[in-house]
């Protein structure tokens, strides 16, 4: 009964926790061509659940070192505006580089948002490295089927883009509200400076959108 529950309480937590993890997959797969989303998102969710299973084995180390959740923050705001910037519509190109590209943002956002989640995993499972794997591989439909209901739904709603961005930014703020050595300066201000960055990200993002686009069409064809 006890496995049971703390497996239970793992897939509780992955369930919260994935829902970032499927935002950024369908940002960084929404510009492929359809018949290679599925590839893109197969290959970035398995990295993804990889990737949080190796920094569980650290997580305790990389949260006490100063200044890297500020870092990770301060990186996942810049993946978050380039994410919203870059929207080019179908992109043709050649299938190799096109998943490459996506799946290699998928790996390093997730490996930055890993940070402060997989500590909350860790002690569920108590040092059971069988119901931390099973757990987290367990992760993997939830992210899958997560990534896929958010592409088909930004394809239907292009605002669910910034809704999306501003998710991220929300995430960053928090790694950098959190970290070791910047997080007391900043407790006080915690929800002004998440707000803020989670506004800020959508905004920059839409005007660099905007501003490519005015570009764009002021090249003579």
């Amino acid at each position: 009964m006890e496995f049971l529950a703390a497996l239970g309480s793992i897939m509780f937590i992955n369930l919260i926790l994935s829902g970032d993890n499927a935002v950024v997959i369908a940002l960084a797969s929404r510009n492929l061509p359809h018949e290679q989303r599925r590839k893109a998102v197969f290959w970035g969710s398995l990295g993804a659940v990889v990737l949080r299973i190796g920094l569980t084995v650290v997580a305790a180390f990389l949260l006490t070192v100063p200044y890297l959740q500020f870092a990770g923050g301060l990186a996942l705001l810049y993946i978050a505006v380039k994410l919203i910037a870059d929207d080019k519509g179908e992109v043709k190109c050649h299938e190799a580089s096109c998943l490459s590209e996506a799946i290699k943002v998928i790996l390093i956002a997730d490996v930055i948002m890993s940070l402060d989640n997989v500590l909350a995993i860790a002690g569920v499972a108590d040092g059971s490295w069988l119901l931390l794997s099973i757990g987290l591989a367990m992760s993997i439909p939830l992210v899958v089927f997560g990534s896929q209901l958010i592409l088909t739904l930004m394809d239907r709603f292009p605002v669910i883009i910034y809704i999306g961005a501003a998710i991220l930014g929300w995430t960053a703020a928090k790694m950098v509200v959190g970290d070791e050595a910047v997080g007391p300066l900043l407790a006080a201000y915690a929800l002004v400076i998440e707000v803020a960055l989670a506004a800020g990200v959508v905004g920059a993002g839409y005007w660099l959108k905007s501003r490519r686009g005015a570009e764009t069409a002021e090249q003579p064809e």
